[in-house]
């Protein structure tokens, strides 16, 4: 037997093999995604900026504030949490679902924080918003300080949770970047990724919380499964992608921002190192406000809602005074 005729008797049902299994994570993937978005409906309104469609929702009334979510988020984050209730009695909450996250779109491009901003920019006029305190939760924050530095009249102070804002070398972006790649990274997202992340997602939920708890009102009423859809997956691995080089030319400007800024950490993070990151950004900001909450980790508006909704409060001061 020929060595030629031994590799083509396996080769063959190899293939065979590989391309059944792949056709069949397909499908269940596509089924899953069905059953997630059925089970999780748009719960809010659409609205289109530039030709990309945006989901957002609103509570409440009075000054505008702008919640914004950080990587493989929805709106879901911040309502879930909580905050949401409290801040709608006397504030005009607005939660957008970043490109690709949530039912927003995510048209092809490069998605920096800049990219971002400007089309926050463009929805909040949309929405008759002229002036507004902005939150941005992790990737949010970055997201949160591009819209200060593009529209430094729109936004009137910062609230920076969690944030990440200097580069550091993270594996979390080396083990994501693949399914950011086109054409490979869409095969993996509509057949393989979905299945392992729905093995892995716990231990990662997990990390995200620790060193405390998953809080049991997440772990019950967040829709889990609309993190694992192809498009939110190659939202998250985009953004994770682009976290550090989009940080070397943000750190940059930092010190352009001339607003009041609260900046609000769990101080046992495990994703975003406090001293390397938020601490720095405190040193680097003359008039900033630098709260950390011990033994809370990365999801601070889940752990401690008080504190969060107390550091928005401290940041609407100034526009309250200059009302």
């Amino acid at each position: 037997m020929t060595r030629h005729s031994s590799t083509g008797r396996w080769l063959g049902p190899t293939l065979l093999g590989s391309a059944a299994a792949l056709a069949a994570s397909a499908l269940y993937t596509a089924a899953k995604t069905r059953e997630a978005e059925r089970q999780t409906p748009p719960i809010g309104q659409f609205l289109a900026v530039d030709g990309v469609r945006l989901h957002y929702v609103e509570r409440g009334h009075g000054e505008p504030l702008v919640l914004i979510h950080g990587n493989g988020m929805m709106i879901q984050d911040f309502l879930v949490s909580g905050i949401v209730d409290d801040l709608a009695k006397r504030f005009r909450v607005i939660i957008i679902d970043r490109p690709g996250y949530g039912y927003s779109d995510r048209p092809r491009g490069l998605w920096t924080p800049r990219a971002h901003a400007t089309l926050f920019q463009k929805a909040l006029q949309q929405l008759g918003v002229t002036q507004a305190v902005v939150l941005g939760h992790s990737w949010g924050a970055l997201v949160a300080v591009a819209l200060a530095l593009q529209a430094p009249q729109l936004v009137r102070s910062l609230v920076l949770a969690s944030g990440y804002y200097y580069p550091t070398l993270r594996a979390d972006v080396m083990l994501s970047s693949p399914a950011a790649i086109p054409g490979i990274g869409d095969l993996m997202r509509h057949t393989v990724s979905p299945v392992v992340g729905r093995i892995l997602q716990p231990a990662m939920i997990k990390a995200m919380f620790a060193p405390a708890a998953v809080t049991e009102r997440f772990d019950r009423q967040f829709p889990k499964a609309m993190m694992l859809r192809p498009v939110q997956l190659r939202a998250s691995a985009e953004d994770a992608a682009l976290m550090t080089p989009v940080t070397v030319e943000l750190e940059k400007h930092y010190r352009d921002l001339k607003l009041p800024v609260v900046i609000i950490v769990g101080g046992d993070d495990q994703i975003a190192d406090v001293d390397r990151q938020s601490k720095r950004l405190h040193s680097e900001l003359p008039d900033s406000h630098f709260i950390v909450v011990p033994g809370m980790g990365h999801m601070i508006q889940h752990l401690a809602p008080r504190e969060v909704i107390a550091a928005i409060d401290r940041a609407s001061e100034p526009v309250r005074e200059a009302a």
